[in-house]
């Protein structure tokens, strides 16, 4: 027998969604700290190995993130086995950030075929500003959704900026997106959850 809600019940229901969600994600936002520093440090290593240190293969700064996919893996790992509930958002989220993996990848692969060109990193800012844009949404966090918008900003501002400084526009977008918006929802979590 299907159980029916009053139209206050359901919109209760999505909120405790929400909130358990919020609270999950508090709980993951060592995913988007890691990520986060780890992109800003290649950003904005790559940046001083190539502009101030003229170093030729300054973009192997970048194998810092085989770290970070080993962390993902294991926490990823861990987290799965203490997992008690997995929402519809949490599920969704879940589907999101696979696919912006996947897109990033593809997007690694694409440009590593095409040659790499002077105009890369608005791309990744667009992408980084529509992960953390739809996830604030989803959760009803605004400094995400305000990070991802702050990112898609600096990914136009950046095209009229030469290829060493795309890259710091980058770590901007990063430290908008990622870093600020995770220590702010952890904060948040400490308040509510005292």
């Amino acid at each position: 027998m299907e159980e029916k809600f009053s139209p206050e019940q359901s919109l209760q229901l999505i909120q405790s969604m929400i909130s358990k969600t919020r609270q999950t994600m508090s709980d993951k936002s060592i995913y988007f700290l890691v990520w986060g520093w780890l992109t800003f440090i290649g950003c904005t290593g790559q940046f001083i190995l190539k502009h101030f240190l003229a170093y030729e293969k300054h973009y192997l700064v970048w194998l810092i993130t085989l770290g970070g996919f080993a962390f993902t893996f294991y926490q990823g790992q861990r987290d799965e086995k203490n997992r008690k509930v997995l929402t519809y958002v949490d599920e969704s989220l879940q589907h999101l950030w696979a696919g912006m993996a996947i897109s990033f990848f593809l997007l690694i692969v694409i440009l590593s075929r095409q040659g790499w060109g002077t105009n890369v990193f608005p791309y990744f800012i667009m992408m980084y500003g529509l992960g953390t844009f739809v996830t604030g949404r989803m959760v009803r966090f605004r400094p995400f959704a305000a990070g991802g918008v702050i990112a898609w900003v600096l990914a136009i501002a950046s095209t009229f900026a030469s290829y060493d400084y795309q890259m710091l526009f980058a770590a901007a977008a990063i430290l908008f997106s990622y870093i600020i918006p995770a220590y702010l929802l952890r904060r948040r979590n400490r308040q509510d959850n005292p």
